[in-house]
């Protein structure tokens, strides 16, 4: 295990520092996701009773159009930049194995140091991917559901900002 650690100040540094962007990025998706969620949560899915639907009336009038297409348009940017990172740790250990390996062209007398070197590469992209994949699946799916209630709102709320359709309740 010592031999995973003494690699880190090479090639390996620069995926733990793109891990840690990740997770600053995954930070701001889930917060992003859960604002524009509770915002959006009592104005497309109404409860039933009355005391309920006027929370809700008085939560529809206070939102505004831009306000969200503004909110999803953030979220869905984040989420994008999230994935697009998480994609990158599997090519980012071949990189590192490549560049360690190379060293091994240069200077035969330490094949084991660079092998080991090239496999720790490895490692830390492999367990950085699916560290965040897991995490992917846990934001997915709030990301998912809410398009699914912007867009249901915005289906609702065409040509109308202050008031709900007629037939809404």
């Amino acid at each position: 295990m010592g031999v995973i650690f003494s690699n880190f100040i090479g090639f390996d540094m620069i995926i733990f520092l793109v891990a840690v962007a990740n997770g600053l990025v995954f930070y701001f998706t889930k917060k992003s996701a859960d604002e524009l969620y509770n915002k959006m949560h009592l104005t497309v899915f109404v409860p039933g009773s009355r005391k309920a639907q006027r929370e809700a009336q008085h939560e529809y009038s206070q939102i505004k159009e831009g306000d969200v297409i503004r909110m999803r348009n953030n979220m869905g940017r984040l989420y994008s930049v999230f994935v697009n990172l998480t994609g990158i740790f599997p090519l980012l250990g071949i990189l590192g194995t490549v560049s360690s390996l190379l060293s091994l062209v240069k200077d035969m007398s330490d094949v084991q140091g660079s092998f080991y070197g090239a496999l720790t590469s490895t490692f830390w992209g492999l367990v950085f991917a699916i560290g965040f994949k897991l995490l992917d699946g846990v934001i997915s799916s709030k990301i998912e559901d809410n398009e699914k209630t912007v867009a249901l709102y915005l289906e609702r709320n065409s040509g109308n900002d202050s008031e709900p359709p007629a037939d809404y309740y």
